[in-house]
């Protein structure tokens, strides 16, 4: 199993960016989804997580409103829309994959991690 994340870079604030994790050697629409960031000096948390159909989505309390998950399970291929990013979302984004069908908010519910994308958002 492969999860390749793409999409970081340097933004200014209340810009936007749409990350994307694509998948290979599973079967997609069999796991469910989600993404981590970790920033400089602090422990990697969970920020958004969607179920194997696209039909449940859950988000931590800071981004609720301003980011959004979605798969494409034709493209096998999760992303994650950022709007109105702000200074303190600087961070290295991780997709992450399992089988299941709920969803999953915990670093160990996960059984696979992509490599991280990097987010900087500038004051």
């Amino acid at each position: 199993v492969q999860l390749q994340a793409s999409g970081g870079g340097l933004v200014q604030a209340g810009g936007s960016l749409r990350l994307s994790c694509a998948a290979s050697g599973l079967t997609f629409n069999s796991y469910a989804l989600g993404w981590f960031r970790q920033a400089p000096g602090k422990e990697r948390e969970f920020v958004a997580a969607i179920t194997r159909s696209g039909g449940s989505t859950t988000y931590v309390d800071s981004v609720k409103g301003r980011f959004t998950i979605s798969r494409d399970n034709a493209k096998n291929t999760v992303y994650l829309q950022m709007n109105s990013l702000k200074p303190e979302d600087t961070a290295v984004y991780h997709c992450a994959a399992r089988s299941g069908g709920y969803v999953y908010i915990h670093e160990y519910e996960y059984g696979y991690w992509g490599q991280g994308t990097l987010v900087t958002v500038s004051s």
